[in-house]
């Protein structure tokens, strides 16, 4: 089956092929014979229509890739593209999960599900990373979501170690650890809330994170790998943007039980690609817009996620033909 896919997503050119999952999503597609177009959420526009056309279109390029640092991609000319005529459009933009990211998520709709968008739009503008967890509080460690100063306050009282951060950030950018004695909470708030205008995110902090920080990649509800991520040496983020360090792991029975309570509902809302963080035995995130990971499982175990991902994608463009 090759299929036409478009693939939304930051600039290529400045990418690390050997970390970056949309990358090796998009060296699984040329495999498989399906043609790859690339084009950048700058570049939408809905349009008044007409016959046969669809609403939505894009400026987009033809694009051909291969993993050889330097010259890992290869551009035709451009085009003006009908998303409508796709048979799949990969929406693999990075977070911050802002208006911009929302409103995109409103434009595929307009193509969707005619045109398979992975992972579905209107979950993923219902899902963001931090709050579509919480909708499973008895698998969460204690949590917060306020602009509430003072309940913050109460919070850090009672739970004394506190892990701070921006509520629709990402790869571990503005993420605080504030421990019993620190005196920073305070300016902390009124830095963040004189910037900005979304809640934050406050959880009890988990000491089982010095032993890592679990990447589990879930397909279509389905748990497919995971690796495990350790903080470096004075560092309480495990994020491998920030110096993390990746491990192989297996799933533990938390881990197990934790998907089978959360897989239905990703399989239900389309959420087909979703990497979850899991520290210790709770879940503190449920990652649906960009999730990362499935090159360093690979390289640990032999998954081939990008496979299971594409032979889930398939399925789906198949059913509904």
């Amino acid at each position: 089956m090759a299929l036409s896919v478009a693939v939304q997503m930051d600039p290529l050119e400045p990418i690390n092929i050997e970390a970056d999952s949309t990358f090796a999503l998009m060296l699984e597609a040329e495999a498989r014979g399906h043609a790859l177009w690339h084009y950048e959420v700058r570049h939408l526009a809905l349009h008044e229509g007409g016959p046969g056309q669809s609403r939505l279109r894009a400026r987009a390029r033809p694009v051909r890739v291969q993993r050889i640092p330097g010259a890992h991609h290869r551009f035709g000319a451009e085009t003006t593209l009908d998303l409508g005529t796709m048979d799949v459009v990969l929406m693999r933009q990075d977070p911050p999960f802002d208006m911009a990211y929302i409103t995109a998520t409103h434009l595929l709709e307009h193509i969707h599900p005619k045109t398979l968008v992975v992972n579905d739009p209107a979950a993923v503008r219902n899902a963001p990373e931090k709050l579509l967890v919480t909708h499973f509080p008895a698998l969460m460690p204690p949590t917060l979501i306020t602009w509430d100063t003072m309940a913050i306050r109460e919070f850090r009282d009672r739970y004394r170690d506190i892990i701070v951060k921006p509520l629709f950030g990402n790869g571990g950018a503005g993420v605080f650890r504030i421990k019993p004695d620190d005196e920073n909470l305070a300016s902390l708030l009124e830095m963040h809330f004189a910037r900005s205008r979304e809640p934050l995110m406050i959880q009890r902090y988990e000491p089982a994170v010095r032993q890592g920080d679990k990447r589990i990649i879930l397909v279509d509800g389905a748990p497919m790998g995971a690796i495990n991520r350790v903080p470096a040496a004075g560092e309480a983020r495990s994020n491998m943007h920030v110096g993390g360090r990746p491990e192989k792991c297996t799933l533990s029975a938390r881990d197990r039980e934790i998907c089978a309570a959360i897989g239905p509902t990703l399989r239900e809302q389309g959420l087909i690609f979703v990497g979850i963080d899991v520290i210790g035995d709770y879940l503190t995130e449920i990652n649906v817009t960009s999730p990362t990971g499935i090159q360093e499982i690979a390289r640990f175990d032999g998954t081939n996620l990008a496979g299971a991902i594409w032979d889930r994608i398939e399925a789906k463009v198949a059913a509904s033909a």
